[in-house]
């Protein structure tokens, strides 16, 4: 049974008049027409392996095992995964084939499953996850996403989510029409994290987290105002009942190819990084993980090798030119 006894006929379904997503396209995927991430209804992934970068609780000894969609209905300017994200690589999957790939990253050692920016293939990855959990899938599954969803979406989610992975970008209009053409972004991620929150209390067992919401907020140079109204929305509404991953990884990307964007056009500075970790102490969030500031772009993924990854960050279980890899 899916979503509130939803069968997988009518979760299909929902693609054909598809509001999925807050950018309530209304096209009909399932005839091959694609709304604002980019894809119709069929599922398609970059890559998958074992993924040492993510948060302490979500790598346990051997990495998360993060799949990695195409396409995406945010879509922010500077994304680091644009090449996915906006570019269009990736190759079709069948159900069939993410079960099959889903258990080869537990057998494979992965602390967990972790979705990467799936939002607009709901319907088809909560039937792969039932199938799967039918197989013996034991670990948990973790929801990586910007945190633009819709409700009814994340209600879909209930029995096949154990992690929320949310983005709160910002919580200023401007800025998000700004930097992802959303201008709705602030009034559509309050209430969904605030639901993540309630249905998945956290539940974190030998340092891993089981269950619950790990927030992430990237702190952009020049725009520490929206930083601090993240941080305390967060302390009001989140503390003491999700994590707090602050980031302070932003590069800026010409992602459409050397298109220039409206994007900021330098990393975030010391000064700036010492500002955003005063808040916290100032606003008592203690609960979470810091990031350490890039010093160059040498982390960016490239997701035309078969490890897009920096050495020893990540092992490759798939990639879209070669499929199972190794």
């Amino acid at each position: 049974m899916y979503g509130k006894g939803m069968g997988a006929e009518r979760m299909h379904a929902l693609y054909e008049d598809c509001r999925l997503c807050p950018r309530d396209c209304g096209v009909d995927r399932l005839q091959g027409e694609r709304g604002y991430c980019g894809e119709n209804a069929r599922m398609r992934v970059a890559w998958a392996g074992l993924h040492r970068g993510e948060e302490p609780p979500l790598v346990g000894e051997n990495g998360s095992g993060t799949i990695f969609f195409s396409g995406c209905t945010l879509k922010c300017g500077s994304c680091q995964n644009c090449q996915i994200s906006h570019w269009g690589i990736g190759r079709e999957v069948s159900g069939e084939e993410l079960r099959r790939l889903i258990l080869c990253l537990q057998e494979a050692g992965a602390a967990n499953i972790n979705l990467v920016t799936a939002g607009h293939f709901t319907p088809s990855i909560v039937e792969s996850i039932s199938g799967a959990s039918q197989r013996a899938l034991r670990i948990p599954v973790v929801w990586n996403s910007s945190g633009y969803e819709n409700l009814s979406a994340i209600d879909l989610l209930r029995e096949t989510v154990d992690v929320y992975l949310p983005d709160c970008k910002t919580l200023d209009g401007s800025v998000s029409r700004q930097l992802m053409g959303a201008a709705d972004y602030p009034e559509v991620v309050r209430p969904a994290l605030l639901k993540m929150v309630e249905d998945k209390p956290l539940i974190v067992e030998e340092g891993q987290i089981q269950q619950g919401v790990i927030v992430r907020h990237l702190v952009l140079p020049g725009l520490l105002d929206q930083s601090r109204e993240v941080l305390e929305w967060f302390a009001g509404e989140l503390r003491d009942r999700a994590l707090l991953s602050l980031m302070f990884q932003y590069t800026p990307v010409l992602f459409d190819r050397g298109k220039a964007d409206g994007n900021p056009r330098r990393t975030v500075s010391l000064r700036e990084h010492d500002q955003v970790l005063s808040w916290l102490e100032e606003l008592g969030i203690d609960n979470g993980y810091v990031q350490d500031p890039a010093g160059n772009d040498d982390w960016l993924p490239d997701f035309t090798r078969v490890n897009p990854f920096p050495k020893g960050q990540a092992v490759p279980i798939w990639h879209y030119q070669t499929g199972t890899v190794g």
